[in-house]
């Protein structure tokens, strides 16, 4: 088998996917990892609690009724000596109010803590995505790469053959020939490293995915996007972020939680009422009472629940401030890098690109025909593969500081 056959099978075994490939597109990606994430699961899972102490809240009253049952026998010893038995009763149902408001308190607490729940639910979806797109550019750019590496060798390939043919006519040298050998060589070598670079793109993709380790996936897409937003709409987005509701719906729930625990200062009334019979046969009574229990908060008022519900609001204060702040600064810091960037990209693309690839058919046309060697051909050659590798680099370098940018403000696709 010669070189050239040689290099063609190396192109299909690198540019093919294999059998076991899964070809997804962003769409296809972000599906499988919202159903498979192990994060967004258990945040989902935690719902089942909340609603749980939502649906006890919602109940008439928080305290159960108590039912008491006393029989009694007594005995009473009578003048001839003898005893008398006798059967009694009492009966009553008792039940504990809350007197200071600590119902309507426990259920603001608890539709405050399921809102939170659900935009917490909603940001780990959107940071869940977020690594999910930054995964798949990378593997498409490294798709993308070795595509570019693959055409390279195609043209030294094609080149050399011609070499070898010239060698032989005794129309160039040994030493253009050994130099077409060590570049397509450089190629093939680097054309390696890129497989195997690809494949722990795509291993760290599928694994993101929670996919089968045997199935590493193909991404099908482009790299380039365009992005629809300004600077301020940014900052508007950035400010309604659902991580930051979350915080301001916990921060809501901590205070009412903290009104609560004041109210639980206030002991509980309870009312019982009450029917029984006693004394003898034919002189039964029939008796009905009523009762009124109420504590008398001497030793202790709660303090310890206040004082944790103090610490829990002003934990969860400075949470909040301070991840508005770095929303904020974020956003303000990526998108300076993301518009330079842009502007890159747009340069490589429009001032060096077409230039270059005009120089490469040129050369091409001009080698075939004679007018300069291989060496002139290669140089040309390398400077058209380091100008697209720079333009894919900016390119994606761009995609993923949108990413970045994205993820911080909590932007929308």
């Amino acid at each position: 088998m010669n070189r050239l056959a040689g290099g063609a099978l190396l192109c299909a075994a690198l540019c093919v996917p294999p059998a076991w490939a899964q070809t997804l597109s962003l769409e296809d990606a972000w599906r499988i990892a919202e159903q498979a994430s192990p994060a967004l699961n258990s945040a989902r899972a935690a719902r089942h609690a909340v609603e749980g102490q939502q649906a006890e809240s919602a109940a008439l009253l928080w305290n159960n009724p108590a039912v008491v049952l006393d029989p009694v026998r007594r005995t009473v010893p009578q003048a001839s000596g003898s005893e008398r038995r006798m059967n009694e009763w009492h009966a009553g149902v008792a039940q504990t109010f809350e007197i200071a408001g600590q119902q309507g308190l426990r259920r603001e607490t608890a539709r405050l803590d399921l809102a939170a729940l659900e935009r917490s639910v909603e940001d780990i979806r959107r940071q869940v995505r977020a690594d999910v797109e930054e995964r798949f550019v990378r593997v498409l750019a490294l798709q993308r790469r070795l595509a570019l590496e693959t055409e390279n060798l195609g043209l030294v390939q094609s080149a050399a053959q011609a070499v070898r043919k010239r060698v032989a006519a005794g129309e160039a040298s040994r030493l253009d020939g050994n130099l077409a050998a060590v570049e397509a060589e450089r190629i093939r070598n680097q054309l390696g490293q890129l497989a195997e670079s690809l494949i722990s793109a795509r291993a760290e993709l599928a694994q993101l995915m929670q996919l089968d380790p045997g199935k590493l996936p193909e991404a099908d897409g482009e790299i380039a996007k365009a992005a629809g937003y300004s600077r301020d709409a940014l900052l508007e987005s950035a400010s309604r972020r659902p991580q930051l509701q979350a915080l301001a719906q916990r921060e809501d729930a901590a205070r009412t939680r903290l009104d609560f625990e004041r109210a639980a200062a206030v002991p509980d009334i309870t009312l019982g009422v009450s029917a029984g019979r006693e004394g003898p046969t034919d002189m039964r009574e029939n008796l009905v009472g009523v009762t009124v229990s109420l504590p008398l908060p001497l030793f202790r008022r709660n303090q310890a629940g206040i004082g944790r519900a103090m610490s829990d609001l002003t934990a969860t204060q400075i949470e909040r401030q301070a991840a508005q702040r770095d929303v904020r600064a974020a956003v303000l810091s990526i998108w300076p890098r993301v518009e330079r960037l842009r502007e890159r990209s747009a340069r490589l693309r429009s001032a060096v690109l077409p230039p270059l690839e005009e120089n490469l058919r040129l050369s091409r046309r001009a080698f075939a025909e004679g007018e300069i060697g291989l060496t002139e051909l290669l140089l040309v050659n390398r400077q058209v593969l380091d100008g697209r590798r720079d333009a894919l680099e900016a390119e994606t370098e761009l995609r993923l500081a949108q990413v970045a940018l994205e993820r911080a403000a909590g932007w929308t696709h």
